[in-house]
């Protein structure tokens, strides 16, 4: 490496870092614009070549912290490869700054930018990975009402070009916070709406010392015995009673519909409770897959409608070029099945309620959490197992998109988890509850219940497209001076 690029190259990964901080479990939500500002400036008048490498180190930085947990499942080797894909676009990001740092009115081109590098980002390859978008940051920050208007893309938009012009005018960005603040104020977010009454199980996983079979039928008794506690509190008046209650991903990894002693078990559960559940499950099929359910369990018909995971993480729940990748690394058998793609939208009748469901890392999704809510849900469900990861930063980052969503779609949000963060969101993102990592947590809340859309709800996906748009002229027009 020159010389002349040890210094920017320090600066380039320091920002990397200061945006890890940014996001959960650290939660310095105010960095996320520094750490922007301290990349923008040190690409201000580099050449492209120069670019690519700052941005890319930029990345090796964010990722490799930020992503460390996903190294707890297949080891060193997976983590080091994400980090290294999703690393090559900030690199691009890292060229296209440098490009439209040239241009007149710079600041505004900048932030559309990192708009258009996340779209991308969220997209390819295999249906993407959404981790680490800006908006993330902002999961219940002064910025975080812009989702309202215009999703996540304009929150990402909003800390972007208030981290440009710390470097352009700080004068300016000093104005451009508050205003967007008041903005964000000014945003009307509703919390009224019909009460309902609902219950969240967090059964808790096993910790050491059992073998997968032991491990899977005690994460299911969990979840039973946690449902029979709370009947039991209900008629003793400990706790009030729920109208639906709500169970976490994978708490059946023993398929419901073929296991007599699983079924029976759930059914007493439910039984007990008399209220449906929503019941996580994995089931066989079809044909040589296994399907991540969302399973309608009624006291009275028993199992009925259900959602199958429409967005399965791609070697987590599939793999792909399975034989090729098998002689990299023998950790692609730890999935030995490929998890079935689900082809509809979470909506799900739920006794009184239409529920929006999806499951664990589909928060993530913009367009999987939107299908949802335009679906007609009135409350949004995240089914999510993050036991795997254990007391890594990856479950408390998840909660922080589930409250973006909130506000985003103006929904009441409940997170079921196995083993923790559960949570219950109220529609302005407020957390109504909150449960600690791997113990057993039982809550019944009111939340409201809520049919009205917001702005980002009824455009979808066009500010993004917009956005990414403006900024794929602005970068054609900073390469070509």
């Amino acid at each position: 490496m020159k010389a002349r690029l040890v210094v920017p190259t320090v600066f380039a990964a320091v920002s990397g870092l200061l945006l890890n901080l940014a996001f959960p479990p650290h939660d310095l939500w105010w960095l996320a614009p520094v750490a922007v500002g301290l990349l923008t400036n040190t690409l201000r008048g580099r050449t492209l070549r120069q670019g690519a490498l700052l941005g890319w180190v930029h990345g090796l930085v964010f990722f490799g912290v930020m992503l460390v947990w996903t190294g707890t499942i297949a080891g060193s080797l997976a983590w080091f490869a994400l980090t290294l894909l999703e690393s090559l676009f900030t690199l691009l990001l890292g060229i296209a700054l440098t490009a439209v740092l040239r241009l007149p009115a710079w600041p505004l081109w900048a932030a559309t930018v990192w708009v258009g590098e996340e779209a991308l980002r969220d997209r390819l390859p295999f249906g993407g990975f959404p981790w680490g978008r800006l908006a993330f940051s902002q999961g219940h920050t002064p910025l975080t009402p812009l989702a309202s208007w215009g999703g996540a893309p304009l929150v990402t938009l909003g800390v972007a070009a208030l981290g440009a012009l710390l470097v352009r005018s700080p004068g300016r960005a000093v104005l451009l916070g508050p205003a967007l603040v008041v903005l964000a104020v000014a945003t009307p977010v509703p919390t009224g709406g019909q009460p309902l009454s609902v219950g969240v199980v967090q059964g808790n996983v096993p910790r050491v010392g059992l073998e997968r079979d032991d491990q899977v039928s005690q994460v299911l008794a969990n979840h039973v015995q946690a449902t029979h506690q709370l009947a039991a509190d209900v008629r003793a008046g400990r706790m009030p009673a729920p109208q639906v209650v709500i169970w976490p991903e994978n708490a059946s990894d023993v398929d419901p519909y073929t296991d007599v002693q699983a079924r029976a078990d759930i059914q007493a559960a439910v039984d007990d409770v008399g209220v449906p559940v929503l019941v996580g499950a994995v089931t066989d099929g079809p044909g040589r897959f296994v399907s991540n359910r969302g399973i309608v369990w009624n006291p009275v018909t028993g199992a009925g409608a259900s959602y199958v995971k429409r967005h399965p993480v791609p070697f987590g729940e599939y793999i792909p070029y399975r034989s090729l990748i098998r002689k990299v690394t023998s950790k692609v058998d730890l999935v030995p099945n490929d998890f079935a793609r689900g082809t509809r939208p979470g909506v799900l009748q739920l006794g009184p309620v239409r529920l929006a469901d999806v499951i664990c890392f589909e928060v993530a999704y913009d367009g999987v959490v939107r299908d949802a809510v335009r679906g007609g849900g009135r409350l949004l469900v995240v089914q999510t197992n993050n036991a795997t990861f254990g007391r890594s930063g990856e479950t408390s980052q998840q909660l922080a998109m589930s409250r973006l969503r909130a506000v985003e779609l103006g929904r009441s949000v409940i997170v079921a988890a196995t083993s923790g963060e559960s949570a219950v969101i109220a529609p302005d993102g407020t957390l109504l509850h909150h449960s600690k990592l791997f113990t057993r947590d039982i809550t019944v809340q009111r939340v409201p219940l809520r049919s009205g859309t917001t702005v980002a709800s009824r455009l979808g996906a066009w500010p993004e497209l917009v956005l990414a748009l403006v900024a794929l002229g602005a970068v054609v027009t900073g390469v070509r001076r």
